[in-house]
């Protein structure tokens, strides 16, 4: 059945994504964006849509919101590269922003879906990360203003269930890598990629014996998608991601094969609560939404090599 879709965040990286399958499925999109993070770039090829319309709006900031039969909220700089510059408005995205859509949520009836993290988790003491550990992050820490903003946002989505019987879920997002990275985004994979690219060595902070699962795109997408599409989900949370743990070494490794590239790898020192093991457990996922990644990384990489191509 068509419906309304607000998406938050609907220029950046993921919501960009989405808004493409939402419009594939037939629905009516409504992007929400203040192209802080997000780029009009990754949705131009989508504004001749009869069925899509973008809105040039700070979610933060009150004012008036379309009524709409779904929300997903993922509007939020995720960068690490953005949480020196931009803590206070990520940490505000986050809840203030929140709040706002779970208002407005209840007021229109819309079932609605909270993209939280796997930084949740902070630098997790169990391992793999199901969804009843209660993470241990650094509150005060760099990472703070979005580990910690989250956990928050995640505490008002519970909160409104339970006052006011709002249709919210939660989705705590893994390492996610694709087309429409920003180039300068410090995550690890579009770091690698454009460094190999440019011929730059690749900066491995730590020994790389670190780990990551990391997820493509479309199947993530898919993930929130079957989330949001379920009537009545077991659970009010869900872990997405691929349980494929890699070592950051590896992932250069496999990087500087893909791009043929001859560049080295140095080391530099680990940032302050770098995470040392980070792979989810889906069992609920895989149970509940028949749900589990199908891109091996190598080839996820394969087809996220050409943009990084075009836009290095």
């Amino acid at each position: 059945m068509t419906k309304r879709v607000l998406v938050t965040g609907g220029a950046g990286f993921l919501g960009s994504h989405l808004c493409e399958r939402l419009l594939s499925e037939g629905h009516e999109v409504i992007c929400l964006d203040n192209f802080g993070s997000g780029q009009r770039e990754n949705i131009e090829e989508l504004e001749d849509h009869p069925t899509f319309t973008v809105t040039d709006r700070d979610v933060r900031i009150p004012g008036s919101l379309p009524s709409v039969d779904r929300i997903y909220h993922l509007a939020s700089r995720a960068s690490p590269a953005d949480f020196t510059d931009f803590p206070v408005n990520i940490a505000l995205a986050n809840t203030q922003g929140t709040r706002r859509l779970l208002d407005h949520a209840r007021a229109c009836d819309a079932r609605m879906v909270f993209a939280s993290t796997s930084e949740v988790y902070g630098d997790p003491e169990v391992h793999p990360q199901p969804e009843t550990y209660t993470g241990n992050v650094n509150i005060r820490g760099v990472r703070g203003c979005y580990d910690e903003s989250k956990r928050f946002g995640e505490t008002l989505t519970v909160a409104y269930q339970r006052k006011y019987d709002v249709d919210a879920r939660t989705v705590r997002i893994f390492n996610t890598y694709g087309p429409r990275m920003r180039p300068d985004d410090g995550r690890v994979v579009p770091t690698f990629v454009t460094q190999a690219l440019r011929g730059d060595d690749l900066t491995i902070y730590g020994d790389g014996e670190q780990t990551r699962s990391f997820c493509y795109v479309d199947d993530l997408i898919e993930g929130l998608v079957s989330l949001m599409r379920i009537d009545d989900p077991e659970h009010d949370v869900y872990n997405i991601g691929k349980e494929n743990e890699r070592t950051i070494k590896e992932l250069a490794h496999e990087v500087l094969d893909l791009t043929d590239s001859e560049s080295d790898i140095v080391y530099e020192p680990l940032p302050e609560d770098d995470p040392g093991q980070r792979r989810p457990d889906i069992t609920r996922a895989k149970t509940d939404l028949n749900w589990e990644p199908e891109t091996p990384l190598r080839e996820g990489l394969r087809r996220t090599v050409p943009y990084f191509k075009q836009h290095s």
